[in-house]
C-alpha cells in the first residue's frame, strides 16, 4: 500500500498555506478588511497572480507557478506554487543561533543584487517615496495607535516619537527630493524582514513581498533595507544592522547620511508597533508588550535621526578644535574649520601659514565677512541635506551666532553651544607652540588673544568647556553638553550612532554643488 505525503497546513491574517515535502501551496483568504478585498473570485485570482509575478521579479529560484482549481468547470481560486525552502534556514531563526558576520554579508549583498536589477523610479512613480507620502504614513501610524495611548504605550513615549519624526521630516524637503532625483526609489520588497529571508546552497532567498498594495513596495532603496535592519537590530542588537548597512552601503556605492538610516529604521519600527496595537485591540494577550519594545526601538533611532547644530566657540588658543573634532566624531557629524574655510576663500592651501595682525590679511573684516557667509552656505546645505554639523570657529560675534540659530530653526536643526574657556597666559602658550606646526591651519598669533577678549560678546546660551584640565575632562564636558539626558556619558556609547561611514565623500557631494563664496 503507497503512503499519501503528508500536508501541514498554516494560517495567517491574509492566506492559508499549504506544505509538502518539496512543495508550498498558497491560497488567499475570502476576507474583507480595511486594506484588501478577497471575497469574490475574481479579486483572489487576480491578487494571487500580481503576488507571484511581483515575487517571481526577486525570486524566480523559489516561485514556480500559478495553479487553478476548478469545481465542476468554474475556476474557484487560484494558488501560488513554491519551491519549499528549510524552515532551519530562516534568517530569524539563524540569528538565534548567532548568525555570523559574513552570512549578513551575503545577505547584504543578495539585498543589494535585488535593487540593482530594478528599474529606478522617478516623477509620479517615485510618489510613495515623496515627503508627503512619507510624511502621511507617520500620521497614519499615530492614528492607528492613538487608540492605545495611556494602555499600551506611555503618553510622553508617543508624543515625543511624534515631534521628532516630524522634525525630521520638517527641515528635509530638500534630502527627500534628491533621493528621488538620484535614482535611489525602486519598486523593491516592502516588508524586508528576516524571517523572509532563507539563507540556503546557492546563495539567501527572499521570499513574500508586499503584494496587495504597490505603493507600500515603492520606496527609497534605504528604507527597504532599512526594514531588515531594524529586524536585526530587534533580534540580534544594533551590531548585526550596523554589520548588514555598512556590507550593503559597499556593495551599492550608495551614500546617505547616518540620520537618513535611522529614521527609516525608526520609521520600519513604527509600523510593527501599529501592527501590533492593531493585534491587541483584537484580543491578542502578547501584543502589547510587542508593541512597546517596536515604539522603543523607534524612539531609540529617532534620538539618532536628530540632525544638530553644534557651535564650539572661544578664543583663540583655548582648545575649541580639540572639542570639536571629538564632538563631530561623537555625533557622526559633519566638522566645519573656520581656519580651513578662511584659507578657502582667500585661496590659501590649509597647509601654508599666513600670520597677520589683527584685522589684517586673513584676518581683515572683508575675509572675515566672507568665510561666514561661506561657513552659513555649506551649512544650511548640509542640514537640509540631513548631515549634523559642528562648527568650529571664535563665535565672538552675538549677531553671528543668531544668524546661525535661524538657520538651525529653518532646517529644524538641534542646537548645543558651548565656549571653551582657558586663562589667557595658557592661551597663548599654545599658540606660541602650534606656531611651528604645519599640520595645524590655525593662522592665530598670540596678540589676537587680547585682541579677541577685548570684544568677545556675551554668550549666555554656550556651556563653558574648562579646557585648562586634561583633554580628558574637557572632552567628559563636551560630551556631557552633547547629551544632557544621558547621566555619564566618560565612556563611548554601546551603540553605535552612524549607519554611514564615508562622511567625506557624502559631504563633498553636496558641497560641491554650490562652490564657494565669492
Amino acid at each position: 500500500m503507497t503512503s499519501q505525503p503528508s500536508i501541514d497546513a498554516r494560517e495567517t491574517h491574509l492566506s492559508t498555506l499549504f506544505f509538502t515535502q518539496e512543495r508550498v501551496f498558497k491560497l488567499l483568504k475570502p476576507v474583507s478588511l480595511p486594506f484588501v478585498d478577497f471575497t469574490n473570485t475574481e479579486r483572489r485570482c487576480a491578487a494571487a497572480t500580481h503576488e507571484f509575478e511581483r515575487n517571481l521579479v526577486i525570486s524566480p529560484d523559489v516561485y514556480l507557478g500559478l495553479s487553478d482549481i476548478y469545481e465542476d468547470g468554474d475556476l474557484v481560486d487560484r494558488m501560488i506554487v513554491m519551491r519549499r525552502l528549510p524552515a532551519d534556514r530562516e534568517l530569524s531563526r539563524l540569528l538565534e543561533q548567532g548568525a555570523s558576520d559574513e552570512m549578513l554579508v551575503q545577505v547584504a549583498r543578495r539585498v543589494s543584487t535585488m535593487h540593482a536589477g530594478l528599474p529606478a523610479l522617478t516623477g509620479s512613480s517615485a510618489s510613495p517615496a515623496s515627503l508627503d507620502a512619507v510624511a502621511q504614513n507617520w500620521e497614519d501610524n499615530f492614528a492607528a495607535i492613538q487608540p492605545v495611548v495611556g494602555s499600551v504605550v506611555e503618553p510622553d513615549e508617543f508624543h515625543r516619537v511624534a515631534s521628532l519624526s516630524r522634525a525630521f521630516m520638517a527641515g528635509r524637503a530638500p534630502l527627500f527630493q534628491k533621493r528621488i532625483d538620484d535614482g535611489w526609489v525602486r519598486d523593491g520588497h516592502g516588508d524586508l524582514r528576516a524571517e523572509h529571508i532563507y539563507c540556503v546552497d546557492g546563495g539567501p532567498q527572499l521570499i513574500d513581498c508586499v503584494a496587495f498594495d504597490d505603493r507600500l513596495r515603492i520606496s527609497d532603496s534605504l528604507a527597504d533595507v532599512a526594514f531588515l535592519a531594524m529586524d536585526l537590530d530587534r533580534l540580534a542588537g544594533p551590531g548585526a544592522a550596523l554589520t548588514f548597512m555598512r556590507a550593503w552601503n559597499g556593495f551599492t556605492n550608495e551614500h546617505h547620511p547616518s540620520s537618513l538610516a535611522h529614521f527609516y529604521v525608526a520609521y520600519r519600527a513604527h509600523v510593527r508597533c501599529k501592527i501590533e496595537c492593531l493585534k491587541h485591540l483584537g484580543g491578542d494577550p502578547d501584543a502589547a508588550d510587542t508593541a512597546r519594545a517596536y515604539h522603543e526601538l523607534a524612539h531609540r533611532h529617532l534620538d539618532h535621526a536628530q540632525i544638530r547644530l553644534v557651535l564650539v566657540g572661544g578664543g583663540p588658543g583655548t582648545g575649541k578644535s580639540t572639542v570639536a573634532g571629538e564632538a563631530a566624531s561623537e555625533l557622526g557629524a559633519v566638522w566645519i574649520r573656520s581656519d580651513e574655510v578662511r584659507k578657502d576663500v582667500a585661496g590659501i592651501s590649509h597647509e601654508d601659514h599666513a600670520f597677520a595682525e589683527p584685522d589684517e590679511g586673513l584676518y581683515a573684516r572683508s575675509v572675515s565677512a566672507r568665510t561666514f557667509e561661506e561657513m552659513t552656505r555649506q551649512t544650511t546645505a548640509l542640514l537640509e541635506q540631513g548631515m549634523s554639523v559642528v562648527l568650529d570657529a571664535t563665535w565672538r560675534s552675538a549677531g553671528e551666532r543668531a544668524v546661525l540659530r535661524q538657520i538651525a530653526a529653518g532646517s529644524a536643526a538641534r542646537v548645543t553651544e558651548m565656549r571653551c574657556v582657558v586663562p589667557m597666559p595658557v592661551a597663548k602658550e599654545r599658540i606660541v607652540k602650534r606656531m611651528a606646526s604645519v599640520y595645524n591651519p590655525s593662522d592665530a598669533t598670540p596678540e589676537l588673544v587680547d585682541y579677541v577678549a577685548e570684544r568677545f560678546d556675551d554668550w549666555p546660551e554656550a556651556v563653558p568647556i574648562d579646557t585648562s584640565r586634561s583633554v580628558a575632562l574637557s572632552l567628559a564636558a563636551a560630551s556631557r553638553a552633547l547629551f544632557p539626558h544621558i547621566p555619564d556619558r566618560r565612556r563611548p556609547a554601546p551603540e553605535p550612532l552612524q549607519f554611514s561611514v564615508d562622511l567625506t565623500s557624502l559631504r563633498n557631494a553636496v558641497l560641491i554643488r554650490g562652490g564657494l563664496t565669492t
